[in-house]
This record gives C-alpha cells, structure tokens and sequence, in this order.
C-alpha cells in the first residue's frame, strides 16, 4: 500500500524520528547512496516558485541515483483544464513518486487520492511537512535532542508554523507562538498537536522568546499576500532583531525557512550573526528529503 507525506501528521512518532536519523547518516556519507533509487523517476510539479525547495529535492533524486522530472503547472495540461484525476491516474503510469508544490493544499489532497504512487508535499497553503522535518534535523544537530526543547515561533500562523507545531507533537519540543491578533495557526492543526505537547499562543513577541532555545521566525506575508499592506502593518512590533533576542537563552539558535525579508521580519545584523543557523537549516533540506524518498520508495 503506497504512502504519502502531505503533512508531518502522516507520520507517527518513530517514523518521524527515524527519518531524522537517517537524514543526519546520509549528511554523515554523502557518497554511499548514488543507486539507492536507481532506475526510479520523480515527478516534480511546481505552481509556485522556488529556490530550495526544487534544487534540494532535483539534488537529492539524483544523488540517490533517481531520475527527476520537473513539470511546471504552465507547461502541463492542468493549465488547460484536464482533471487532477486524469493526471494523477496516467503520471503514476510513468513515475515512482510525484512532489508537488501547490497553491492549495486541496489540490495536493485530490491528487493523492487518485495517484497510485506516492505523493509529497513539497509546499502548499496550509503545510510545508518537509520544511519542518529540516527544521528538527537542525536543531537536534545544534542542541544534541529535540524533547523538551523550546521554540519560539514569531510571526504568522501559515503553513510552517503548522508543520513545525505537528514536528513539536511528535518530538516532544516546546513550542511558544507569537501572533499579531487575526493571525494565529489552524485550530485543527493545534488542537490535533495539544495533546502531545506544550503549546502556548501569544499576542507579545517579548513573552514568547523569553528562555527560548530557538527562536523561529518567517516572512510576515506568503507568495500571493505581496499587496496586503494592513495584514503587514500588523507585523511591525515581530521583528526579530537584537532586542527580542536577548529574551532568549544566551545560546539559542536563530531559524528561518527563507527566503527572508531582511529588515522586515529580521534583522541582518541577526540573519548574519553567530547565533543564525539558516544555512545549515537549508542544507538540511537535501539530507532530510533523501531519507523522506527513500522511506516512501525503498523501505
């Protein structure tokens, strides 16, 4: 029976602390996996833009020894109409696997109900499940654990904060959000995740960081929000800069997704700082992917 990762809650809790496990042994051995997924092909379909997302993952297939097909949305015929149906069904004739980055997570869903191969959520309105599993993978790298860890999430409630409340549930990591008023994440995603872990929502970016061993944060607008200047206007007290920081632990770790808007949501001063892990964060990216492909395609 064929398995997808739409969100971290596909996962169970071993699963997920597998994939982390392996992802930190294919970062160890860069070299001893280049026929893993040989003679497998992965579609790549893309509505969105992307920087690490589709090289990270079009890296990872090859190094594994797979094929990757890149199909953007406006070359294919779902630009003319044709049924995710129809296209699901006859893409799983020609491919192994199928990664999608969707404007809507309901398109994801649709797709992998009719495809017969396994589908990723490569990022969608409402998760980015293999953001948050680089996440994890970084902070147990630079913290030695992940249980009883605590993040401090500052900025809008989209679709990585969802995630990383979801990969907070499975790991046991504390995870402390703050929010302007009107933006804070799914009720679903938190009521599914309360019960595994601590949760706390925050309209005060200064309460949240205090005694944190990470501070998170992301763009205060997502692809397509550009020109909602009152959602922003909301923002302007959730930098995180020099000030906030100091609420943290002294060696707390800086993370984001990226890309950033330096200046708005952070400060380059912090960005480019010692305690700034975004580089390692968006490496990961390729490791933990490596580890996602081979448990959905080899184990």
């Amino acid at each position: 029976m064929k398995k997808d990762f739409l969100r971290v809650f596909d996962l169970n809790q071993n699963e997920f602390t597998y994939l982390i496990k392996r992802a930190l042994e294919f970062k160890a051995n860069k070299d001893l996996h280049e026929t893993l997924l040989s003679g497998k092909s992965i579609g790549m379909i893309f509505e969105k833009p992307s920087t690490r997302t589709r090289v990270s993952f079009e890296v990872a297939i090859y190094q594994l020894g797979a094929h990757p097909v890149y199909l953007s949305s406006k070359e294919i015929q779902l630009c003319r109409g044709e049924a995710i149906k129809d296209t699901a069904l006859v893409l799983s004739r020609y491919l192994n696997c199928i990664l999608i980055r969707s404007f809507y997570h309901k398109t994801i869903k649709e797709f992998a109900k009719w495809s017969t191969v396994p589908v990723i959520n490569a990022l969608s309105d409402e998760h980015h499940p293999c953001q948050a599993m680089a996440d994890m993978m970084t902070i147990f790298e630079k913290k030695g654990k992940l249980e009883g860890i605590k993040i401090a999430y500052i900025g809008d409630g989209n679709n990585v904060a969802h995630s990383l409340i979801e990969a907070s549930a499975l790991t046991g990591v504390k995870i402390h959000i703050a929010t302007p008023q009107g933006c804070e994440p799914s009720a679903e995603v938190i009521e599914k995740a309360k019960s595994f872990t601590e949760i706390k929502l925050f309209h005060d970016p200064v309460i949240a960081v205090e005694n944190a061993d990470v501070v998170y944060t992301d763009v205060w607008l997502s692809m397509g929000e550009e020109e909602h200047i009152e959602k922003k206007e909301k923002f302007k007290n959730f930098q995180v800069n020099v000030k906030l920081l100091k609420q943290a632990k002294l060696d707390a770790i800086v993370m984001h997704c990226l890309p950033a808007r330096r200046g708005e949501e952070i400060t380059n001063e912090i960005i480019d700082g010692p305690q700034s892990v975004v580089l390692d964060q968006a490496e990961n990216r390729l490791h933990t992917e490596k580890a996602i492909l081979e448990f959905l395609l080899a184990l």
